[in-house]
């Protein structure tokens, strides 16, 4: 079994998380990628900017609103916790998706740039996540089993009882530190993995939009199975959590995208105006 404290850096006061590092970190990366692609492509490589910054900004609100949405704590959007990636997402989609019909690109397009950097960019959120103790799983015994004595709660016996529902076996102390799934590395390798497949595959000769077909069905896939292993309460449909419903239509319209974008479109003319700057 692996123990892992919160990693957190102390500078000029500020308290500053190995989750906040992984997020700048993802967004950069994903930023770089996205920046990468167009100057493969001979375009404008500075909608790459456009689209980081609409992201972060619709991503981290979308995060928050979506979390107090689910607990009603609304003190929490002034506060550095409470974040919901299905939040994140849909916050940043709409976000960077209003920048791009702002800039007359298309909303093909810009799907088909962002599908790589998506992936990427989770997986590393996710490393985050590892890093500071949150999204853990149920205890396991598994040789990679991975407990967290200051966890965001702690894995001790007494907590994953009182707050996920977890029964204990007779003769358990209750300040017991056990060993959990680590589901925030399931996530990371999974999407990282991902990630390689998208960026092979962006040289494809699809319709316009199929990467982001591809990226949404199995992210899906990866969200629905990694739940059942999560430690979770929020059970809304028999065994079935809210993220593994969310995961479930996110996956559907991954396959309508896959199914009804099949063909090129045009890039227009913001993305083609940096073809001289290649």
């Amino acid at each position: 079994m692996t123990t892992v404290y919160p990693f957190n850096l102390q500078i000029l006061g500020l308290n500053i998380t190995g989750y906040g590092i992984m997020m700048m970190v993802g967004f950069l990366v994903g930023g770089w990628l996205i920046d990468q692609e167009l100057r493969r492509r001979g375009w404008h490589h500075e909608y790459a900017a456009d689209i980081t910054v609409a992201a972060v900004i619709g991503g981290i609100l979308g995060a928050k609103l979506w979390y107090v949405a689910q607990t009603g704590e609304a003190r929490t959007l002034f506060e550095r916790g409470g974040l919901v990636w299905y939040g994140g997402f849909l916050g940043g989609a709409a976000a960077v998706l209003l920048n791009s019909a702002r800039l007359k690109v298309s909303l093909r397009w810009t799907c088909e740039l962002a599908a790589p950097a998506l992936a990427a960019a989770y997986g590393l959120g996710r490393l985050g996540c590892y890093l500071v103790g949150d999204d853990y799983g149920r205890p396991t015994s598994l040789p990679w089993a991975t407990a967290f004595p200051q966890g965001i709660p702690p894995t001790t016996a007494s907590v994953l009882e009182r707050e996920y529902g977890i029964p204990m076996q007779a003769g358990v102390a209750p300040e017991t530190l056990l060993g959990v799934h680590p589901t925030q590395l399931y996530e990371a390798f999974s999407m990282i993995a991902l990630f390689m497949i998208l960026w092979q595959l962006r040289s494809h000769t699809k319709g316009t939009g199929w990467l982001f077909g591809l990226y949404l069905a199995f992210a899906g896939i990866e969200r629905f199975l990694v739940e059942f292993v999560r430690a979770k309460t929020d059970h809304v449909l028999g065994p079935l959590t809210a993220a593994q419903l969310t995961a479930l239509a996110v996956l559907g319209l991954g396959i309508v995208v896959l199914m009804t974008w099949t063909k090129q479109q045009e890039p227009g003319a913001y993305l083609t105006k940096g073809a001289k700057s290649r």
